[in-house]
């Protein structure tokens, strides 16, 4: 069970994914949560550090494809805004949004890594979809419904059981 929830990556930041870290891991294509992974959850926008690194990521050929749980509008909006492709209400933890982005995008799962800050939705949701999960620290996740930051305290008690050697150190 514990494997379930057990990244294979923890990073503090999406940025700290450099293509160079990504092709050492074999992997070419990202499935991309969006609140609290890219974004404030209330925010319509993009930081613009992430803004940047999505962009040195598309410019280097690394396939990008957002999967949230968000309503189709507000996911649409901002993938729009982002140029790139969505899976919306994705049903994470369960795997179909991933395997739909998959399918949509022709990534190769062997290739592909889903990457989010939750353990319960975004890892749970990698790993039954058969890819390389990535956990980032949520972006200010007091913004959060109150469903999601209800879940925190148990997925901080779960990190800190099952940790990775593959944890990348927080600057």
């Amino acid at each position: 069970m514990l494997r379930l929830v057990t990244p294979d990556l923890v990073v503090f930041r999406v940025e700290q994914l450099e293509v160079a870290r990504l092709r050492a891991l074999g992997l070419d294509s990202l499935l991309l949560d969006v609140d609290c992974t890219l974004k404030n959850y209330r925010s319509e926008g993009i930081l613009p550090e992430v803004a940047k690194w999505i962009g040195q990521l598309r410019m280097e050929g690394i396939g990008m494809c957002l999967v949230s749980n968000g309503g189709g509008g507000r996911i649409q909006r901002f993938a729009e805004r982002i140029e790139l492709p969505y899976v919306a209400k994705a049903m994470k933890p369960l795997p179909f949004g991933c395997r739909t982005a998959l399918r949509k995008m022709q990534f190769d799962p062997a290739r592909t890594a889903m990457v989010g800050d939750q353990l319960f939705a975004d890892v749970m949701a990698g790993r039954l979809a058969g890819l390389f999960t990535i956990l980032v620290h949520p972006i200010r996740p007091e913004e959060e419904p109150w469903f999601t930051r209800c879940k925190r305290p148990l997925e901080r008690m779960l990190a800190c059981r099952t940790q990775t050697s593959h944890e990348i150190a927080l600057d």
